[in-house]
């Protein structure tokens, strides 16, 4: 019923997560820089999600785009349709130095809810669904341990959900979903959905933050 009348809520105040604006073409998706290395997670809509991960100590930038279909270079409209495969993620550049793999793996199960299946709050579909990458049968393991702790610590009521599945392609998003977080402040879907869950994100992740969000 929360969850009905949220979502209710959402449909009736603003329009969803990443709805089509004009058209400014795509984003660059950047070179690592030297020693840094790539992370690439799906939590539901990349606004929140890429704001989140942008907070912790050791990320450098994170590019929000798509991940996990089969169609190359895929438009928002294209992903919406649900013929893509593709859900909306985030790529993470970050200094292995000052943040690991494993560290990001952990903020990212408590920047969304990855008990929920192909949905996150309003959002529904499996473009919305919760996914983690791997490039290496270590950062394999690391999730798949990850998943293990917290579903034994019971921090969330239901079992996790999230796909672990290897690394393949990202396309980066349309210019104007890049940094949404913080360019449209006072969009309505930004106030009553992504700002609550970035908030429960610095609780539950406050060691690992840079020193401006703790």
């Amino acid at each position: 019923m929360k969850r009905i009348i949220l979502y209710l809520a959402c449909t009736f105040l603003f329009a969803g997560c990443a709805l089509g604006q004009a058209d400014e073409g795509f984003a660059t998706l950047p070179n690592p820089k030297p020693g840094e290395q790539v992370a690439t997670f799906g939590g539901g809509c990349f606004w929140s999600m890429s704001e989140a991960m942008l907070e912790l100590k050791g990320v450098d930038k994170v590019i929000s785009g798509y991940a996990g279909g089969t169609t190359k270079n895929p438009s928002y409209e294209d992903v919406c349709t649900r013929t893509t495969g593709h859900a909306e993620c985030v790529q993470i550049y970050y200094d292995p130095k000052v943040i690991s793999f494993a560290a990001l793996a952990n903020a990212f199960f408590f920047a969304h809810d990855p008990t929920e299946l192909n949905y996150q709050g309003p959002d529904e579909g499996t473009d919305y669904r919760s996914v983690a990458f791997y490039r290496t049968p270590e950062e394999k393991e690391i999730l798949s341990s990850t998943i293990k702790r917290i579903n034994e610590s019971k921090h969330y009521p239901e079992s996790i959900v999230t796909q672990v599945v290897p690394f393949k392609a990202f396309y980066p998003a349309e210019k104007y979903h890049q940094g949404y977080y913080r360019s449209h402040p006072d969009q309505g879907y930004i106030q009553a959905v992504s700002v609550p869950k970035v908030m429960k994100f610095r609780k539950a992740e406050k060691a690992e933050l840079k020193p401006e969000f703790q």
